[in-house]
């Protein structure tokens, strides 16, 4: 609960904070010296290798005055990049996740308006809660339903405006998806050859006894796909090696850091304690050590990379395969293999950089037990993160502290210590709570075995909005009503107390104000001013640098890091749909928030996020389906609270909208969703129908060859890429299966591999 005082108090705060990191960007941008902390991606693509001239400046600090006074220049330029150019530049993905925030603003500037000229004032002119007793309020719960009276025929307008709200919605969603759609099929129809479009993941391969799992594998898919398989490559338990290349990396940056120590001051050789951190143990040449060092992993990680390749134990159950087409690696990853789903698994294999090396290695049988065990963990974890939310919204009830600890009332009373913790602390300690979370369901996702980049993301952003929509939406309306309406619920009997919740309810808005205002103005504008990269440049710069490699190294451009940034932002799509008929005060707080930024997003991608895969949108699904839930919370939230206000022929009213909101869920999952998961077959065969007319010699072979090697291994001629070489030569491979060449009789693994009469030879490729 708050006042309007509170929230000025809160606005004023978060203001000056955005404006103040916006004006701090502004300056350092132009600096030479931050030229590579706010413009990397140029660095990274080659056309940029220097700041660029604004006029007569020194090497550190840009001294034209010109351009200080340009200082917002960065805000229209980030607006000018057409979308075609943007999708070029950056990608498919980043330029479909600032088309979301685009998307709030299409969908909440009618509704508020709307819910200005229709809505507030019906809420305004009531002045029911002026004459109720019962009830705890303050003058910005005037502009809420709360101030209608029970049995209202003011109902009707809230009623009406929702079922506009949700036509509204259904039509801006529906038309954002077909849009996301076509876009997609265009991005992938233009697309330049990449090694996933020809490369299947084959997993839980099964055992043969005769047979290694490299030879099984050609052997199974040169019979079932001989038109169409090329190659395969085997996938490998390297986990404990890619350990020690990275232990390696980090000895590397040391010594680095003491040679250059040691080229400044020539005369004194650097040393430092061998003990943990360096603060304790003997004292040593720090150079030599580290060399010593150095040399020592080098042996071990060769060492282990001979284990790897010749242990058997080491040979995961999983394969890349390539095939000729597009079209014949879409068929096999459409398609189930053998009469036994079980085995021979097959899927679209992610782009070689977005694959997530380590859970590879993971047996298959062992994922079913794993994501089972993270979802018992994210059960209790989202369970016991009730309590610091219940602490949070004791900071916004105030009152009912006095009332039970009146010692503290004459520091509480000051007016504004009062208004800054009411206004604005419960806003900032929510964020603080949440600042490790997305790392913790990062960690849950990699245990539960994705193999791809974008996979984690999408998990991960999945059980981070199921955690803020329990803990930070529910858990703050439930706990914060039991708080704000303690009294009420101990005296009052028991069937009132479904009453004062639902009149409660809408008064938990200045709690949302207050958050939309600490994360989504001052945590945006804080987002553009890269804080962190900025020093952490500068301390290696410092340090590290040597090269020109060295700095482009030093610099970290970053990502959207879609598995943090997008529950967040569907948390305000959430609070604007749920209270948008209840409390429409809270709509130009979210507006902000969307307007800002979607010109500080845009900037970041055309300037600075270099991201790590591209999978083509491929989470547009789970944004709209993530939006529908939205929609659907925000019409059953306000079935609930008009039950209370003994208005049950508007309560019957509303039953249609959830069942019309499931209904076009169906209709868009049928009309849209199946571009985001298959690939067509007939877009397939133009693609590679148009690639053999124009590009005749190329050799697919070559290309394919080593593009999902394992990166520990992709420098070391040691390593054997499964390769057939003797294919075209030889059209005939015989089996190395004795049991199946002996007896004419069905082995015991012919259900298994799924091969039949192609069992004893290959046919002509």
């Amino acid at each position: 609960m708050g006042s309007f005082t509170d929230i000025g108090v809160s606005a004023g705060i978060n203001i000056l904070s955005a404006l103040g990191f916006l004006l701090a960007f502004a300056v350092l941008r132009i600096q030479p010296i931050n030229d590579r902390v706010y413009f990397p991606k140029w660095y990274l693509k080659g056309t940029r290798s220097s700041p660029r001239t604004l006029g007569a400046f020194s090497k550190f600090v840009n001294a034209d005055l010109s351009t200080y006074l340009r200082f917002l220049n960065w805000m229209p330029a980030a607006l000018k990049m057409p979308e075609p150019e943007l999708i070029e530049h950056a990608g498919l993905d980043s330029t479909v996740y600032v088309r979301i925030y685009l998307l709030g603003l299409k969908i909440f500037v009618p509704i508020a308006m709307l819910a200005f000229a229709v809505l507030v004032p019906v809420n305004w002119t009531s002045g029911t809660l002026e004459t109720e007793k019962s009830v705890t309020y303050d003058e910005i719960d005037k502009l809420s339903i709360s101030n209608l009276g029970k049995g209202s025929k003011r109902f009707w307008a809230h009623i009406g405006m929702s079922y506009v709200f949700t036509f509204w919605t259904f039509y801006v969603l529906y038309h954002e998806y077909k849009v996301v759609t076509t876009m997609r099929l265009r991005f992938l129809a233009n697309q330049n050859r990449r090694p996933d479009q020809y490369t299947v993941l084959v997993q839980n391969v099964p055992p043969d006894p005769d047979e290694s799992v490299s030879e099984h594998v050609e052997h199974f898919f040169a019979v079932n796909h001989r038109d169409h398989y090329l190659t395969h490559q085997i996938v490998y338990n390297a986990n404990h090696l890619s350990g020690l290349v990275e232990k390696k990396k980090g000895l590397q940056n040391w010594l680095i850091y003491y040679e250059n120590q040691h080229a400044k001051h020539p005369a004194k050789r650097p040393t430092m304690k061998t003990g943990l951190w360096g603060l304790w143990g003997r004292r040593v040449d720090a150079i030599e050590y580290y060399l010593k060092e150095i040399e020592e992993l080098c042996k071990q990680e060769d060492e282990e990379r001979q284990k790897v390749i010749t242990d058997p134990n080491s040979i995961m159950p999983a394969a890349f395969v390539s095939f000729k087409t597009r079209w014949g690696a879409a068929v096999c990853a459409q398609t189930q293999q053998t009469s036994n789903p079980t085995v021979w698994l097959t899927e679209w294999a992610p782009e070689p950089r977005d694959v997530y090396w380590a859970n590879l290695a993971i047996p298959f049988v062992e994922l079913s037990i794993r994501r089972l065990l993270m979802a018992v963990l994210l059960f209790f974890l989202t369970f016991f993160f009730m309590v610091p939310i219940a602490f949070v919204q004791s900071l916004a009830n105030l009152d009912d502290i006095e009332r039970r600890l009146p010692l503290l009332k004459p520091l509480i009373e000051r007016n504004s210590l009062k208004s800054i913790i009411q206004g604005f602390l419960p806003g900032i300690v929510l964020k603080i709570f949440l600042i490790l979370l997305p790392t913790i369901l990062m960690t849950m996702s990699k245990i539960e075995g994705h193999i791809s980049l974008s996979g984690l993301d999408r998990r991960t952003a999945s059980k981070y909005y199921l955690f803020l929509f329990v803990n930070v939406f529910l858990g703050s309306v439930i706990t914060g009503t039991a708080f704000q309406q303690l009294d009420n619920f101990i005296h009052q009997s028991a069937n009132k107390i479904p009453e004062i919740v639902g009149e409660s309810i809408p008064m938990k808005a200045t709690f949302f104000m207050s958050y939309i205002m600490v994360d989504g103005w001052a945590g945006v504008a804080a987002e553009v001013l890269r804080l962190k990269p900025l020093v952490m440049f500068h301390i290696k710069n410092t340090f590290l640098v040597r090269t020109e490699h060295d700095r482009e190294q030093a610099m970290d451009p970053g990502s959207l890091d879609f598995y943090n940034s997008e529950p967040r932002l569907q948390l305000y799509f959430l609070l604007g749909l749920v209270y948008a008929v209840i409390t429409p005060i809270l709509l130009p707080f979210i507006i902000v928030f969307f307007s800002l930024a979607y010109i500080v997003f845009r900037h970041q991608i055309i300037n600075v996020y270099n991201q790590q895969y591209e999978s083509g949108a491929q989470f547009w699904p789970d944004v709209h389906r993530r939006l529908l839930i939205a929609l659907m919370s925000s019409q059953i939230l306000l079935l609930g609270l008009l039950s209370t206000q003994e208005a049950e022929k508007s309560t019957v009213a509303l039953l249609p909208l959830p069942v019309l909101s499931l209904w076009f869920h169906w209709v868009c999952k049928g009309r849209f969703e199946p571009a985001f998961v298959k690939f067509p077959l007939q877009d397939a065969m133009v693609k590679d129908t148009l690639e053999r007319a124009h590009d005749p010699t190329f050799s697919l072979r070559e290309y394919l060859k080593g593009a999902y090697v394992h990166p520990v291994f992709q420098k070391n001629d040691i390593y054997e890429r499964v390769a057939i070489d003797e294919e075209e030569k030889n059209p005939l491979v015989v089996t190395k299966r004795q049991s199946r060449m002996n007896t004419p009789v069905e082995s015991k693994f012919t259900s298994s591999s799924g091969t039949n009469e192609g069992e004893f030879s290959r046919l002509p490729t």
